[in-house]
């Protein structure tokens, strides 16, 4: 069935969709390196976007969020408090939509510097409950509601937080925005390959970090 939240444009191309995915990663991969302690966050969000700017982005459809230490609980449409330095012993995730190709691409994910165990725990918590639901999402075929339902379940059972103020999206050939899709975790259909952001964003129980995971699901 197709469903009216999942249209796309005359330009969409799965492969396009793919390789916007695969540039945003690149993007990543750069300010990973390039992001030291003592850095601050505007210091570092003018320097993605120069980073993204040199890898032949278009246009963003969505700011830079990057966040450092206390930050990270912060959803992507609060401000940060303050313009935080990042610690030797911290954490910081990176969320980036860049357009290339004219399709758009939208990635995040946590990083930590130093050695803290119980932050380093938590980036690699986050991506391990996204690629968890994702291989729900490709075995059960299961609905939006349900895969959050699911994300939430796992988050408590691995002893984090999820944040379901956070529940994914839709992308495509440039702008979704037309489609007005509305959130994965509301989408009542099975979703489709390549249209559809899944976000994953979770907090320890009682201390102020977290950590962000995002990607295509395709």
């Amino acid at each position: 069935m197709q469903y009216a939240k999942e249209a796309v444009g005359a330009a969409f191309d799965l492969e396009a969709m793919r390789y916007a995915s695969k540039q945003s990663w690149r993007g990543v991969e750069q300010m990973v390196a390039a992001f030291k302690p003592g850095m601050r966050e505007s210091e570092a969000t003018a320097l993605g976007r120069k980073i993204l700017d040199d890898l032949g982005m278009e246009r963003i459809w969505h700011p830079l969020h990057i966040r450092f230490g206390t930050n990270t609980t912060k959803k992507f449409n609060e401000q940060s408090e303050g313009d935080v330095e990042l610690g030797d012993d911290d954490i910081f995730f990176i969320d980036i939509g860049p357009v290339f190709g004219g399709h758009e691409g939208d990635v995040g994910a946590t990083y930590t510097t130093g050695g803290d165990p119980e932050k380093a725990a938590c980036a690699v918590a986050a991506k391990t409950l996204f690629e968890d639901v994702s291989r729900v999402w490709r075995d059960d075929k299961l609905t939006g509601p349900a895969l959050y339902d699911y994300a939430d379940r796992r988050a408590k059972e691995m002893g984090w937080v999820l944040n379901l103020d956070i529940q994914g999206h839709r992308v495509s050939d440039f702008p979704h925005s037309i489609y007005k899709a509305g959130d994965l975790g509301k989408f009542d259909g099975i979703p489709t390959p390549g249209v559809w952001i899944l976000e994953i964003q979770i907090a320890h129980p009682s201390k102020s970090f977290g950590a962000f995971y995002e990607d295509l699901l395709i």
